[in-house]
């Protein structure tokens, strides 16, 4: 395993390595540099205006573990844009909506508004499936 692989082992999952990986708890040797390398081309690859969510990204690269699609990308995701990646129920980024949302109004992104005073993004209309 090579240091880059190890260091991403150790910091998204701490010293275990084994557990299930369908909650993200353990998460195997899921993360190693083609991990994080899969992660971050597939939200490259998202165009303006569309969003994938955690779970979206990692079944596109084959995983079924969306937390440690979300562990790489509190990482490494600010290589990319990471406004694209949203939860499941279309929520920004936790503790991003603001700066998301510029990001959404720059891209013509659709949102809709929550009874909570917020917004989240119309999963609808701007969910992207790769072909």
């Amino acid at each position: 395993m090579t240091a880059l692989a190890k260091l991403t082992v150790e910091t998204a999952i701490g010293d275990s390595v084994s557990g299930n990986a369908r909650t993200g708890r353990g998460l195997e040797l899921q993360h190693s540099e083609d991990f994080v390398s899969n992660v971050l081309d597939v939200v490259d690859a998202i165009p303006p205006a569309h969003v994938m969510a955690y779970g979206d990204i990692a079944a596109a690269i084959g995983s079924r573990a969306p937390r440690a699609v979300g562990q790489v990308m509190a990482r490494y995701g600010s290589t990319v844009p990471w406004w694209r990646v949203v939860r499941a129920s279309g929520q920004p980024p936790q503790c991003h909506d603001d700066e998301a949302l510029v990001h959404y109004q720059d891209e013509g992104t659709p949102t809709v508004p929550t009874a909570s005073g917020g917004y989240r993004i119309n999963l609808r209309i701007a969910r992207y499936r790769p072909q």
